[in-house]
């Protein structure tokens, strides 16, 4: 079961579909194979970045069972929704399944204090004994949580025991999270989304590590273990070895379809379709992609990688 002493890489995994639109289940065994041995110590799954939100309930149950079938490391489901009757029938499956924990984000529509500490209090209720993740992605939820309201709800909360801390920018709330525990605030791990791009200063400020997609997801794990073995300045390298390509997938809008293309231009997936409504590649973006791999790949060997 997923705890506060979680650490390292969860990966967030794509949702693979063949060109028609249709779940690409043999994608997932080969997918669930490639994160792992590119340095997963974890999986998330049905995240925002994963499409989640344009399968039917009886698709999510049908993933969530293949992946963790697949699995050897521990999997987080995705189990936002408007209410708790869909939430909580969603993390019945997972942990039935054999999930690790369940991930929830605020709705959007709750703004203030007492509006978010009132939720998280009654998704707790809702979930009983199962761990969760609190996804704080003010950018796509447009709910703003301070420092404060995270530690009133990881009080309140005993089973939340993680944050994935993607605000934008949010480098000072790890700093007062982090200061807050270690004043004798429950400690609980936090690990960092936004596609890797602060990924660098995230763990030198206090983060646990990374829970985020990336085209290439071995850059999260390289610069996690730098770090951790105090090599700062291998991190820094490897970090901008990666940094043309983090940048370019963090257009808004076109992010996931630019990871997918790279995903499959690997070979980790088969196809790079996104379920529609989603935006597609034009030839002049894909020659851009090419280009940035290329350069990536040359200064990765000058690094020895």
């Amino acid at each position: 079961m997923l705890d506060e002493t979680a650490k390292g890489v969860f990966t967030i995994a794509v949702t693979p579909f063949l060109p028609d639109g249709a779940l690409d289940f043999d994608s997932i065994d080969p997918m669930v194979d490639a994160y792992i041995e590119k340095g997963a110590s974890g999986l998330t799954i049905l995240g925002m970045m994963g499409e989640a939100g344009k399968l039917s309930a009886a698709e999510s149950a049908a993933v969530v069972d293949r992946v963790i079938r697949r699995s050897s490391v521990p999997v987080i489901v995705g189990v936002s929704a408007p209410g708790f009757a869909a939430m909580t029938a969603l993390s019945d499956v997972a942990m039935g399944a054999g999930a690790a924990g369940v991930m929830v984000a605020p709705p959007k529509g709750v703004q203030t204090d007492a509006q978010i500490l009132g939720y998280f209090r009654n998704a707790a209720e809702a979930l009983a004994d199962i761990p969760f993740v609190l996804q704080d992605f003010p950018l796509v939820t447009g709910v703003q949580i301070s420092p404060s309201v995270i530690l009133q709800i990881v009080e309140d909360c005993p089973t939340c025991v993680m944050l994935k801390h993607e605000d934008w920018p949010g480098l000072e709330k790890i700093s007062a999270l982090r200061a807050a525990s270690d004043a004798g605030a429950r400690r609980i791990s936090i690990l960092c989304g936004n596609g890797g791009l602060y990924l660098l200063e995230e763990m030198l400020r206090g983060a646990d590590g990374a829970m985020t997609g990336f085209g290439y997801p071995e850059m999260m794990r390289r610069v996690v273990d730098a770090v951790a073995e105090g090599d700062v300045d291998r991190a820094r390298d490897i970090f901008d070895a990666y940094m043309p390509m983090i940048r370019y997938e963090a257009q808004p809008g076109m992010g996931l379809a630019i990871r997918k293309y790279s995903l499959a231009k690997q070979g980790i997936i088969a196809h790079p379709t996104l379920r529609k409504p989603g935006p597609g590649l034009t030839q002049a973006t894909m020659a851009e992609i090419h280009a940035l791999a290329a350069r990536q790949e040359s200064r990765l060997r000058d690094l020895g990688l």
